[in-house]
């Protein structure tokens, strides 16, 4: 495991370059915010975080796990199969890695952070454009809805009610 990359994995350079095509900037990996995001884009208070689906469990329904015959059976996803050898130590891996996932979401979403996440799986060739686009459709409709809650109504003041005379009225001596 010392061999798995945390920085830089091809499906980060993905979401990477095709956010940098829609003229989105951000910041990588910033230390300062729990989980330390793999994207960060400030102007939209978004963090992405760019997931394995085998190290994050996706789709795997873990706290139903039972055990039969001394085995622990869990249900596999169309993309994340858990090993069969030293399944206990695969098991409690992810478990701990989605409710440590959930923790920081909550801490970031606590402290008025957006939270996107994107699957490996999410970026096959098939479906990488859709995914791309629902990025940016998600932080455009972010950025529109944080806009929308600084919009101060105008001010009415006592004299914009009075009817007052124009200078261009015909009985004004």
């Amino acid at each position: 495991m010392a061999a798995i990359r945390s920085k830089d994995t091809k499906p980060e350079m993905i979401v990477r370059r095709g956010l940098w095509k829609r003229g989105f900037r951000y910041r990588l990996n910033d230390k300062r915010l729990p989980g330390h995001p793999d994207l960060v884009l400030r102007k939209y208070r978004t963090c992405i975080f760019v997931n394995g689906c085998f190290w994050h469990g996706h789709n795997v329904q873990l706290p139903t796990a039972q055990i039969d015959n001394g085995e622990l059976t869990i249900d596999n996803s169309e993309c994340c199969k858990i090993p069969k050898t030293n399944r206990e130590f695969w098991v409690a891996k992810i478990r701990r890695n989605k409710e440590r996932d959930k923790a920081e979401q909550r801490r970031l979403a606590e402290m008025g952070w957006h939270c996107i996440t994107v699957w490996e799986c999410d970026l096959k060739p098939s479906k990488r454009e859709e995914t791309l686009e629902s990025i940016a459709f998600t932080l455009n409709h972010i950025w529109l809805q944080d806009q929308q809650a600084k919009v101060m109504p105008y001010p009415k003041h006592e004299e914009e009610s009075m009817q007052m005379p124009v200078a261009a009225e015909g009985d004004v001596v």
